[in-house]
């Protein structure tokens, strides 16, 4: 495998972060290779060292026995799926018994979530794209639409909705929650994916609708060089609210500029990516 990062990261939605921060592993690599990834450093310019299972597994104990996160989160691991289910398997072995979190970009195929299923407990989902030419532009997968649907539905069989919604714990222990990352002069792509997931999957579906788009290489198209304008979020929120939706996280746009926005936007060459969360 090859990892950008391990360690405890307090940009997630509540019941994953709680209070001590979600045990993250940031992998190097990600199939999907949006122009506008928020974590470009890894996605495109291969930031990371290799690690074996054996390097990985004992990375991931320190960082619970240190940090005493409240799961593993694993940040696009489909290019070492393979050896991520070893590492829980050998996690589970040791007696870690930390839900284990899926952080995905939605383009997943349902064969190969069938294969993950009893090695995950939480499932992390982007829902980037209702437009199959937008998908093409910016990822070149025109078929992302309907692929991320049908691994969504997946996701669900197995898991069902996030737990916190039913059982009112502070942490989520099991389940699916959703994200959407609003861009730039596209509102009309988050009209459409928010509503193909409520006509999808009912408005018991958790979502988390995020603003925290920020331009991250100046090798961007035009429409993607600003950030998100506040009624543009509006819009999408309004809308957001009149589907329905009855499990909802909303991030609204930062205010104070970039100190504001520090828990989501890492620097993976340095040893504290993260400028968020407690100092350890």
């Amino acid at each position: 495998m090859r990892v950008a990062w391990a360690g405890p990261h307090f940009g997630e939605e509540p019941p994953i972060t709680g209070r001590n921060g979600s045990g993250t592993v940031f992998f190097t690599g990600c199939p999907l290779r949006c122009v506008f990834c928020q974590n470009y450093q890894i996605s495109h310019e291969g930031v990371g060292a290799f690690a074996s299972v054996d390097e990985l597994v004992e990375r991931v104990v320190r960082m619970i026995e240190e940090n005493h996160v409240h799961n593993v989160n694993f940040v696009t691991p489909d290019p070492f799926f393979p050896h991520v289910f070893s590492t829980v398997d050998r996690l589970r072995e040791q007696g870690v018994d930390l839900p284990a979190v899926y952080n995905l970009s939605g383009y997943q195929s349902v064969e190969m979530l069938r294969q993950a299923e009893d090695r995950a407990d939480i499932y992390l989902p982007d829902h980037k794209y209702s437009d199959s030419r937008l998908a093409a532009r910016y990822a070149s997968c025109p078929d992302y639409p309907g692929r991320a649907l049908d691994a969504i539905g997946e996701m669900l069989r197995q898991k069902g909705p996030l737990d916190v919604f039913e059982t009112g714990e502070t942490l989520a222990k099991k389940g699916v929650l959703v994200r959407h990352l609003i861009l730039p002069g596209h509102v009309e792509n988050s009209l459409d994916a928010l509503s193909s997931l409520f006509l999808e999957f009912g408005a018991h579906l958790p979502v988390s609708l995020m603003s925290q788009y920020r331009p991250r290489t100046d090798r961007l198209p035009a429409s993607l060089t600003r950030r998100l304008r506040r009624e543009e979020f509006d819009r999408v929120y309004a809308h957001v609210q009149e589907l329905g939706f009855q499990n909802l996280f909303v991030q609204f746009p930062p205010e104070g500029g970039d100190e504001a926005e520090a828990p989501f936007f890492p620097d993976f060459r340095e040893e504290r990516p993260f400028r968020g969360g407690p100092e350890r």
